[in-house]
Protein backbone atom coordinates (compact mmCIF):
# COMPACT_ATOMS: atom_id res chain seq x y z
CA UNK A 1 0.00 0.00 0.00
CA UNK A 2 1.35 3.54 -1.00
CA UNK A 3 0.14 5.08 2.80
CA UNK A 4 2.15 2.92 4.50
CA UNK A 5 5.60 3.32 2.36
CA UNK A 6 5.58 7.35 2.43
CA UNK A 7 4.23 7.41 6.12
CA UNK A 8 7.31 5.60 6.41
CA UNK A 9 9.57 7.89 4.47
CA UNK A 10 7.96 11.13 5.69
CA UNK A 11 8.39 9.87 9.01
CA UNK A 12 12.53 9.28 7.92
CA UNK A 13 12.57 13.01 6.40
CA UNK A 14 11.20 14.42 9.48
CA UNK A 15 13.88 12.15 11.84
CA UNK A 16 16.43 12.95 9.35
CA UNK A 17 15.76 16.85 9.02
CA UNK A 18 15.53 17.32 12.74
CA UNK A 19 19.48 15.25 13.33
CA UNK A 20 20.37 19.28 13.02
CA UNK A 21 17.21 21.23 13.12
CA UNK A 22 18.68 23.76 10.77
CA UNK A 23 16.70 25.05 8.11
CA UNK A 24 19.66 25.50 5.70
CA UNK A 25 21.07 22.00 6.33
CA UNK A 26 21.52 20.53 2.70
CA UNK A 27 18.68 17.33 1.78
CA UNK A 28 20.50 13.96 1.83
CA UNK A 29 17.95 11.79 0.12
CA UNK A 30 18.85 8.14 0.10
CA UNK A 31 16.83 6.95 -2.47
CA UNK A 32 17.12 6.52 -5.84
CA UNK A 33 16.38 10.17 -8.53
CA UNK A 34 14.31 8.04 -10.25
CA UNK A 35 11.85 6.38 -7.48
CA UNK A 36 8.84 7.37 -6.29
CA UNK A 37 10.18 7.00 -2.59
CA UNK A 38 12.67 10.02 -3.72
CA UNK A 39 10.10 12.28 -4.70
CA UNK A 40 7.89 11.47 -1.91
CA UNK A 41 11.06 11.89 0.99
CA UNK A 42 12.31 15.55 -1.26
CA UNK A 43 8.40 16.14 -1.15
CA UNK A 44 8.58 15.67 3.04
CA UNK A 45 11.96 17.66 2.99
CA UNK A 46 10.34 20.79 1.98
CA UNK A 47 7.36 20.98 3.94
CA UNK A 48 9.53 20.12 7.07
CA UNK A 49 12.04 23.50 5.64
CA UNK A 50 9.15 25.06 5.36
CA UNK A 51 7.22 23.90 8.65
CA UNK A 52 10.29 25.67 10.17
CA UNK A 53 10.31 28.72 8.42
CA UNK A 54 6.59 29.59 9.23
CA UNK A 55 7.94 29.40 12.84
CA UNK A 56 10.50 31.90 11.96
CA UNK A 57 8.58 34.35 10.62
CA UNK A 58 5.47 33.89 13.28
CA UNK A 59 8.17 35.51 15.94
CA UNK A 60 6.39 38.97 17.16
CA UNK A 61 9.94 40.57 17.61
CA UNK A 62 11.42 39.81 13.89
CA UNK A 63 12.28 42.84 11.94
CA UNK A 64 10.31 43.43 9.61
CA UNK A 65 13.07 43.62 6.30
CA UNK A 66 14.16 40.08 8.05
CA UNK A 67 10.25 38.82 7.82
CA UNK A 68 10.09 39.79 3.73
CA UNK A 69 13.16 37.53 3.69
CA UNK A 70 11.31 34.46 5.35
CA UNK A 71 8.55 35.35 3.26
CA UNK A 72 10.13 35.62 -0.20
CA UNK A 73 11.77 32.31 1.29
CA UNK A 74 8.17 30.95 2.10
CA UNK A 75 7.04 31.38 -1.75
CA UNK A 76 9.89 30.27 -3.12
CA UNK A 77 9.37 26.98 -0.98
CA UNK A 78 5.94 26.87 -2.04
CA UNK A 79 6.90 26.83 -5.95
CA UNK A 80 8.75 23.52 -5.00
CA UNK A 81 6.19 22.02 -2.98
CA UNK A 82 3.76 22.37 -5.93
CA UNK A 83 6.47 21.35 -8.46
CA UNK A 84 6.83 17.55 -6.58
CA UNK A 85 2.88 17.27 -6.19
CA UNK A 86 3.32 17.64 -9.96
CA UNK A 87 6.03 15.24 -10.58
CA UNK A 88 3.91 12.51 -8.15
CA UNK A 89 0.83 12.75 -10.35
CA UNK A 90 3.29 12.80 -13.13
CA UNK A 91 4.73 8.97 -11.84
CA UNK A 92 1.05 7.87 -11.51
CA UNK A 93 0.15 9.49 -14.83
CA UNK A 94 2.31 7.41 -16.51
CA UNK A 95 1.37 4.08 -14.04
CA UNK A 96 -1.62 4.57 -15.30
CA UNK A 97 -1.79 5.01 -18.57
CA UNK A 98 -2.77 2.05 -19.88
CA UNK A 99 -5.88 1.52 -17.84
CA UNK A 100 -9.18 2.62 -19.72
CA UNK A 101 -11.94 4.31 -16.99
CA UNK A 102 -15.29 1.98 -16.96
CA UNK A 103 -18.27 3.97 -18.15
CA UNK A 104 -19.35 5.04 -15.17
CA UNK A 105 -15.87 6.11 -13.66
CA UNK A 106 -15.64 9.44 -11.86
CA UNK A 107 -12.99 11.97 -10.92
CA UNK A 108 -12.04 12.22 -7.51
CA UNK A 109 -11.92 16.22 -5.89
CA UNK A 110 -8.19 15.91 -6.10
CA UNK A 111 -5.49 13.90 -7.36
CA UNK A 112 -3.38 11.55 -5.87
CA UNK A 113 -0.24 13.38 -5.28
CA UNK A 114 -2.51 16.48 -3.50
CA UNK A 115 -4.02 13.78 -1.34
CA UNK A 116 -0.24 12.86 -0.40
CA UNK A 117 0.35 16.23 0.17
CA UNK A 118 -1.77 16.29 3.10
CA UNK A 119 -0.38 13.21 4.39
CA UNK A 120 2.97 15.11 4.27
CA UNK A 121 1.56 17.95 6.37
CA UNK A 122 0.08 15.54 8.40
CA UNK A 123 3.14 13.59 9.40
CA UNK A 124 4.81 16.55 10.57
CA UNK A 125 1.84 17.85 12.65
CA UNK A 126 2.09 14.50 14.21
CA UNK A 127 5.27 14.91 14.84
CA UNK A 128 5.24 18.64 16.24
CA UNK A 129 2.18 17.56 18.86
CA UNK A 130 4.40 14.39 19.92
CA UNK A 131 6.90 16.63 20.63
CA UNK A 132 4.22 18.65 22.61
CA UNK A 133 3.18 15.89 25.19
CA UNK A 134 6.79 15.05 26.18
CA UNK A 135 7.71 18.61 27.04
CA UNK A 136 9.35 18.83 30.57
CA UNK A 137 8.49 22.49 31.14
CA UNK A 138 5.13 22.73 30.40
CA UNK A 139 2.00 22.04 32.83
CA UNK A 140 0.06 18.58 33.00
CA UNK A 141 -2.80 20.26 31.28
CA UNK A 142 -1.18 21.46 28.35
CA UNK A 143 0.46 17.85 27.88
CA UNK A 144 -3.15 16.45 28.35
CA UNK A 145 -4.73 18.90 25.76
CA UNK A 146 -1.90 17.97 23.30
CA UNK A 147 -2.30 14.34 23.87
CA UNK A 148 -6.05 14.42 22.91
CA UNK A 149 -4.91 16.71 20.17
CA UNK A 150 -2.08 13.72 19.24
CA UNK A 151 -5.17 11.24 19.09
CA UNK A 152 -7.37 12.69 17.32
CA UNK A 153 -4.14 13.25 14.44
CA UNK A 154 -3.30 9.79 14.19
CA UNK A 155 -7.01 9.06 13.70
CA UNK A 156 -7.09 11.36 10.99
CA UNK A 157 -3.96 9.41 9.52
CA UNK A 158 -5.56 6.20 9.65
CA UNK A 159 -8.21 7.89 7.80
CA UNK A 160 -6.46 9.72 5.03
CA UNK A 161 -4.16 6.64 4.59
CA UNK A 162 -6.71 4.29 3.89
CA UNK A 163 -8.87 7.17 1.33
CA UNK A 164 -5.34 7.28 -0.46
CA UNK A 165 -5.13 3.63 -0.82
CA UNK A 166 -8.75 3.70 -2.22
CA UNK A 167 -8.45 6.31 -4.63
CA UNK A 168 -5.31 4.82 -6.25
CA UNK A 169 -7.04 0.99 -6.45
CA UNK A 170 -9.88 2.39 -7.83
CA UNK A 171 -8.21 4.56 -10.76
CA UNK A 172 -5.82 1.17 -11.64
CA UNK A 173 -9.55 -0.64 -12.21
CA UNK A 174 -11.02 1.92 -13.99
CA UNK A 175 -13.37 2.77 -11.51
CA UNK A 176 -12.25 6.70 -11.42
CA UNK A 177 -9.99 8.58 -13.47
CA UNK A 178 -7.16 11.19 -12.92
CA UNK A 179 -7.38 14.38 -14.43
CA UNK A 180 -4.35 16.85 -13.75
CA UNK A 181 -4.23 20.54 -13.60
CA UNK A 182 -1.38 22.13 -13.72
CA UNK A 183 -0.57 24.59 -11.59
CA UNK A 184 -1.82 28.02 -12.25
CA UNK A 185 0.07 30.19 -9.70
CA UNK A 186 0.05 33.79 -10.95
CA UNK A 187 2.06 35.64 -7.48
CA UNK A 188 5.45 34.20 -9.20
CA UNK A 189 4.25 35.31 -12.59
CA UNK A 190 5.89 38.65 -14.10
CA UNK A 191 3.38 38.34 -16.57
CA UNK A 192 -0.10 37.40 -14.73
CA UNK A 193 0.71 39.51 -10.97
CA UNK A 194 -0.15 43.03 -11.58
CA UNK A 195 2.38 44.31 -9.21
CA UNK A 196 5.50 42.17 -11.08
CA UNK A 197 4.15 43.30 -14.80
CA UNK A 198 3.30 47.05 -13.78
CA UNK A 199 7.06 47.34 -12.57
CA UNK A 200 8.08 46.18 -15.27
CA UNK A 201 7.17 48.99 -17.99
Amino acid sequence: MISALANTIFQRAIVDYHVTNEIDHKIQNPFESSSLEHLLYMKCWIDTVQWHMEDVVRNPEIDPKEGLHWKRRIDESNQQRTDTVEFIDSYYLLQFQNVTPLADAKINTESPAWAIDRLSILALKVYHMEQETMRQDAEQSHIDACQIKLNILLDQRIDLSQSIDELLADIQTGKKYMKVYKQMKMYNDPALNPVLYQASK
